[in-house]
C-alpha cells in the first residue's frame, strides 16, 4: 500500500506539474493580447500613470471602455488602405514564392547525395543574412530600375527572402513523400511532369499551405524594406504607416496603436494555431533518417 500510495502520488504531482506549465505558458502567450486589447479600449485618464482615475490598476478597466482608439484609427488615419496594400502585395509575393519555391524544394528534396542537403543548407542561409546588410544595395537597384516609391520595389524585394525560407520549409515536406510512389507512377507510364502535378502536389498541400502562411507573415512584419522603399502614405504597408501615423514626435498614440496590432494579429494568430501542427510537420520532416 505504501509504494503503491507514493506512485500515486507521485503521479498526481507531475500531472499538477504539467498543468501548471501549461496554465503558465497559455497564460504568457495570451498576455500580450490581452494588454493589446485593455489599452485599446481604455479612456486616456485611465490609460497613463496620473491621470484622473483615483485608484489606477494598470491590467483592468479602471474607468468606463471607450472606442475612442479605434475610431481614431479608422476616421483618421488609412489603416484600411495599408491593409489593402499589404493584401495585395502579400498575395503578389506569395504567387512568386510558390513558383519558384515548390519546384526548387522538390529538385532538392530529391537530389540524392550529400548535395541535396548542402544546396539545402546553403538556400537557408541566404534567408538568414540581416537585411540591414541588404537595404542599401537593394536602393541602388530600385533606384536604377525606376521603382522608388513604388509598391512594385516591395514586390520585387520580399521574394529574396521568402523563396529561400519557402524552399526549405518545402524540401522537409516532399522528403516525408515517399520516393517509392513516384518509382511506381513512372513504372506506370507516368511522365515526371504528371508525378508531380498529380501525386506530390495533392500530397504535399498541406506544405504549400505552410509555406503560403510563413510567406504572408514573413511580408506583412516587414518594416525596413517598407521604410526603405516607400515614403508616399497612400502606398505603405500596414506596418509602415501605423507607426509613421500614431507616432508623432514623443507623443505617442498607444490606444490606437494597440488596436492596430491587436485587429492585425488576432487573423494570423488565429491561422497560425489552426494549422500549428502542420508547421510543425514542415519544420521537422526529413530531419529523421531511415
Amino acid at each position: 500500500m505504501t509504494a503503491r500510495r507514493a506512485r500515486r502520488i507521485t503521479r498526481t504531482i507531475k500531472r499538477v506539474a504539467l498543468y501548471a506549465a501549461a496554465l503558465f505558458f497559455t497564460l504568457f502567450a495570451v498576455f500580450p493580447f490581452y494588454w493589446m486589447f485593455l489599452t485599446s479600449f481604455k479612456q486616456n485618464r485611465d490609460l497613463y500613470v496620473g491621470g484622473t482615475v483615483t485608484s489606477h490598476i494598470p491590467w483592468i478597466f479602471n474607468a468606463p471602455p471607450t472606442m475612442e482608439h479605434v475610431n481614431l484609427l479608422f476616421q483618421q488615419t488609412l489603416y484600411l488602405t495599408w491593409v489593402k496594400n499589404t493584401l495585395v502585395i502579400g498575395a503578389v509575393v506569395v504567387v512568386i514564392t510558390l513558383i519558384l519555391a515548390v519546384p526548387a524544394g522538390y529538385a532538392l528534396a530529391r537530389l540524392t547525395g550529400r548535395w541535396g542537403e548542402r544546396l539545402g543548407i546553403g538556400v537557408f542561409l541566404t534567408y538568414l543574412i540581416p537585411p540591414t546588410l541588404l537595404f542599401i544595395p537593394f536602393s541602388r537597384v530600385i533606384t536604377v530600375l525606376g521603382l522608388q516609391n513604388s509598391q512594385w520595389a516591395l514586390v520585387l524585394v520580399y521574394p529574396t527572402f521568402t523563396v529561400p525560407f519557402c524552399t526549405w520549409l518545402l524540401m522537409g515536406f516532399f522528403r516525408s513523400i515517399p520516393r517509392d510512389i513516384e518509382d511506381q507512377a513512372l513504372i506506370d507510364g507516368y511522365s515526371r511532369i504528371s508525378v508531380i502535378r498529380k501525386i506530390v502536389l495533392p500530397l504535399g498541400i498541406s506544405g504549400i499551405l505552410t509555406a503560403t502562411i510563413f510567406a504572408f507573415t514573413l511580408v506583412l512584419q516587414d518594416f525596413v524594406y517598407a521604410l526603405t522603399f516607400i515614403s508616399a502614405v497612400p502606398r505603405m504597408t500596414v506596418s509602415l504607416g501605423v507607426p509613421v501615423a500614431l507616432v508623432r514626435g514623443d507623443v505617442f498614440y498607444w490606444g490606437s496603436l494597440m488596436a492596430a496590432c491587436l485587429i492585425t494579429s488576432i487573423p494570423i494568430a488565429v491561422v497560425y494555431n489552426l494549422f500549428i501542427d502542420r508547421f510543425i510537420q514542415g519544420l521537422t520532416a526529413g530531419a529523421v533518417k531511415g
